[in-house]
């Protein structure tokens, strides 16, 4: 066990009173509890799915997302002939709540069905959508620089998210910030930034601005690398202050030997972008906010959700360097129920544990290889199943897992809420 084992051990005694008080989740595994199950490898996982699960398919994988496709189209039919671009009477309340409503509601449905596509050109990059990677590299490339993802930059560093899974340094994407990253001091006072933010909301306004922050804006940041990325280059060097963005070729975060294809993305997203323009001068900005940025925005916000909510609880281990395997990094995944969504979504979400465990298995074989999996691994005590509503888990996250003490060690989530305001701390 890496240093602060025992702080380590408090805190996830800690985060298991307070959900058992709470009646919440907690994963069954815990790498500080003394009899903790020994962990399988990965080819013992894959002995126990079925070996046809990993078959992938051309004609599959295109009806899936053709499926998607004339669905987005047929919505797009549907909201034409409701809706109109041209703004309401604004002396009519009646209108302008129909018009808002009207619009509301094709963005948000809109911007969910477009998920679909995203999940299948990120099963693209995976090498999960056909057998062939020339394939699905064209395909996954036209689908997500339609929706403004630079193919290869995404490509590479999502690739690194699933081999470095919960690592505390090296991972990439959500990666947890620590106590000093918040503004904490070595005594837990409230220095500055999101510490001292906190005392000032309170504790649900600052949960309501982690939910902003992470499906608003959370999606932008990430790609301009200005949040939630890793703490090392590509090269395994510390970032030390380096902006590692999806755009530059430049970036610390790509190799030399990719810099064509990250100009190739980067370039096809400016040309996105000029053409959101040229339609904008073509037809006004208004129509172009209300048919593509909007449900855009929607789209983003699902897929920041997903691998927030995946990967996050108060109860799930991150580990250092040192602590971390594989392994003990894949069964950190978190599968979640999503309702109507996994319909739209092909199941990323509630399958999520098989995806991170063989990222080359087609979505639509998942579910059977999730039951697989949960046979496996749920009698040992490995398998992490959370049946608390999606929104439900969001807020509580939101609330919960704010930072971890260190980047060393086996770290858990911490809260702002468990730490004492700055007026108690005076008057002690």
């Amino acid at each position: 066990m890496g240093k602060g084992g025992r702080t380590d051990a408090a805190v996830r005694k800690q985060a298991d009173a307070k959900a058992s008080s709470l009646n919440d989740w907690k994963s069954p595994y815990n790498p500080l509890d003394p009899n903790a199950p020994k962990l399988p490898t990965k080819g013992e996982i894959k002995a126990a799915i079925p070996k046809h699960c990993f078959e992938r398919s051309y004609i599959w994988g295109m009806a899936y997302l053709i499926r998607d496709l004339i669905t987005s189209a047929a919505f797009t039919y549907g909201a034409v002939q409701v809706l109109s671009t041209d703004l309401p009477d604004l002396t009519d309340p009646a209108a302008v709540a129909k018009w808002t409503f009207g619009w509301g509601f094709y963005a948000f449905w809109q911007g969910t069905i477009w998920t679909g596509p995203w999940v299948v050109a990120h099963e693209c990059g995976h090498g999960a959508f056909s057998p062939s990677q020339t394939w699905n590299d064209i395909v996954g490339f036209i689908v997500h620089q339609a929706l403004l993802v630079p193919y290869f930059a995404w490509q590479y560093t999502h690739a690194k998210h699933h081999r470095r899974t919960n690592h505390l340094t090296d991972g990439e994407s959500h990666v947890p910030s620590t106590a000093a990253d918040n503004g904490l001091g070595p005594n837990n006072e409230r220095n500055s930034f999101y510490a001292a933010w906190h005392e000032a909301w309170g504790d649900g306004a600052f949960a309501a601005f982690q939910v902003w922050t992470h499906l608003a804006v959370g999606w932008p940041l990430y790609l301009l690398g200005l949040a939630s990325t890793g703490k090392l280059d590509q090269k395994g060097e510390p970032l030390d202050g380096r902006i590692a963005d999806h755009f530059r070729a430049s970036s610390p975060m790509f190799p030399e030997k990719i810099s064509f294809k990250i100009f190739l993305s980067t370039a096809t997203t400016v040309v996105s972008l000029a053409g959101l323009i040229y339609a904008s001068m073509q037809f006004g900005f208004l129509p172009v906010l209300l048919w593509y940025l909007n449900p855009y925005f929607f789209t983003n916000a699902w897929l920041v959700l997903y691998t927030w909510l995946q990967h996050t609880d108060p109860s799930v281990p991150h580990y250092g360097e040192g602590e971390w395997t594989w392994v003990k990094g894949a069964l950190s995944t978190i599968d979640r129920p999503y309702g109507i969504f996994d319909c739209f979504h092909h199941r990323i979400g509630s399958t999520h544990v098989a995806h991170h465990l063989f990222h080359e298995m087609p979505h639509y074989n998942a579910l059977e290889a999730t039951h697989a999996i949960k046979d496996f691994l749920e009698p040992k005590g490995l398998y992490n199943y959370d049946p608390t509503p999606w929104w439900k888990a969001m807020w509580k996250i939101a609330k919960t897992c704010h930072y971890v003490e260190k980047d060393t060690g086996i770290q858990y989530y911490k809260s702002l809420e468990d730490v004492p305001k700055t007026k108690s701390v005076k008057q002690e």
